[in-house]
């Protein structure tokens, strides 16, 4: 059962025989803190418990630069504010106004020993602990345990006791995620030669019902076919060609899409989902590098997500040399262009200068919070690897003339506590597909190599 299903259905309206049901009690533990600080205002009227040894992991969490450093930081900012109306051991009213209260669990004592149990000292089995003793001293009320943890949300039901995933934020359906593209088959060949001579057509000529803003459309006949997207300003299906950017010539249909997307100055954010060896980066950067002089500077950045979950710090060498290995597939989609030119062409010359004088900037995505992003083409390579909240902190940070790339694919997840579902690029992709000024792709074909297709299909 989803924790948004439930609140919504029982939390909110609430009526049983005529009356309305007890508040129920939530206890979050550390990672859903980390996924999102605002999570305790996510539950309605319903009371959110967070037991103290969430605190004490939250305490290791706070200094830092990565997402989870700012999730910790702004929740303890929460509490500050929360403190200042009562001693939070006890009930206090929550921020969203919606009748909710919150409190530090201190007492973490059950009648059930699960240290015991689980034959080990860990702070998992006292934060389970906290929850089964509010379950004793509130029986009138239902508590539910609320992790991202999976293994914590099994040992939790193996208590008896109710345990459910955070997903505010989470795609029901991965199937029904918009993918950006259409195919129209089995049109009349007049018609598609009528598109080339004029350039356009309307909707209903090609069968489109309520098509959505600069969805793209492979129009085929038995004899030919063609390449459109919806304009929403004019209301008609534009012809697009195939054209090389930056001596990248698009190899499919997606990368025709997706390379109109990222020159079109009318759209302002773009997603290109797909599997490794699609094109992604190359082809953001590529296109960014096409609209150079519309923008002050291009970033391209990505999250550091550390291999075994280990810091930076285990890392030999400075700050820059520990990121350096996180940043090399973003210099190596910039080399592929550049040799595209030969060593005689002024363009050849032009990208080592562009980031030398910064004109391209190429960093970790930590190291670009607090930046302004007025007039900047924005990339955020891996974004499956940042939460929805992360997206829409980078999205609000957007000024004047800014454009926004995200790329990534949903499935090649490396962050823990996040998923195919619950992921940014997902939520992103999911919530803001109807908005003129935004465009999606999704890449399906790889085109890196006969070799990395192969992977791709079978392993």
């Amino acid at each position: 059962m989803a924790i948004k299903k439930e609140v919504t259905a029982k939390a909110v309206n609430g009526k049983k025989n005529g009356s309305k049901s007890p508040k129920k009690i939530f206890v979050l533990d550390t990672s859903v803190i980390l996924y999102n600080h605002d999570a305790v205002n996510s539950f309605d009227d319903n009371d959110i418990a967070i037991p103290i040894t969430v605190l004490e992991e939250l305490d290791n969490f706070k200094k830092g630069n990565e997402i989870k450093n700012f999730e910790a930081r702004e929740f303890i900012r929460i509490l500050d504010r929360l403190s200042k109306k009562k001693l939070i051991s006890d009930w206090v009213p929550l921020e969203n106004k919606k009748g909710g209260r919150f409190r530090i669990v201190i007492d973490e004592r059950s009648s059930s020993d699960v240290q015991q149990i689980f034959g080990g000292y860990k702070n998992d089995h006292r934060i389970l602990s906290a929850a089964l003793m509010l379950r004793e001293k509130n029986p009138g009320q239902k508590v539910i345990m609320v992790s991202k943890d999976i293994n914590l949300r099994i040992k939790a039901k193996s208590l008896g006791l109710q345990a459910e995933d955070f997903e505010t934020g989470k795609i029901k359906d991965l199937d029904l995620l918009y993918k950006g593209t259409s195919e129209v088959n089995d049109l009349d060949p007049s018609l598609i030669e009528l598109i080339y001579q004029q350039g356009w057509c309307n909707p209903d000529e090609v069968g489109v019902r309520e098509p959505i803003a600069n969805q793209y459309f492979i129009l085929n006949s038995p004899v030919s076919s063609a390449l459109g997207f919806y304009n929403a300003t004019s209301k008609h299906i534009e012809r697009i060609d195939k054209h090389p950017v930056q001596r990248i010539t698009p190899r499919n249909a997606e990368q025709v899409f997706a390379l109109h997307a990222i020159t079109n100055p009318d759209v302002k954010l773009v997603t290109l989902q797909g599997v490794a060896g699609t094109g992604k980066t190359l082809l953001a950067l590529a296109g960014a590098l096409d609209q150079r002089r519309n923008f002050k500077q291009i970033y391209l950045a990505r999250p550091i997500v550390p291999l075994s979950n280990k810091d930076l710090g285990f890392l030999p060498g400075d700050a820059n040399e520990k990121i350096t290995p996180y940043m090399e597939p973003l210099h190596d989609n910039l080399k592929f262009i550049k040799n595209q030119y030969s060593e005689r062409d002024k363009e050849y010359g032009q990208f080592d200068e562009m980031l030398q004088s910064e004109k391209i900037v190429i960093s970790p995505l930590a190291f670009i919070r607090g930046r302004s992003l007025s007039n900047i083409c924005f990339i955020v390579d891996e974004a499956q690897n940042l939460t929805p909240h992360e997206v829409k902190t980078i999205i609000t940070r957007a000024g004047e003339g800014t454009k926004i790339i995200f790329t990534g694919d949903i499935f090649q997840i490396d962050t823990p506590y996040l998923d195919s579902q619950s992921n940014g690029l997902s939520y992103l992709i999911d919530k803001i597909k109807h908005h003129p000024i935004y465009a999606h792709v999704r890449l399906e074909k790889g085109e890196r190599s006969e070799l990395a297709n192969l992977a791709n299909d079978l392993l």
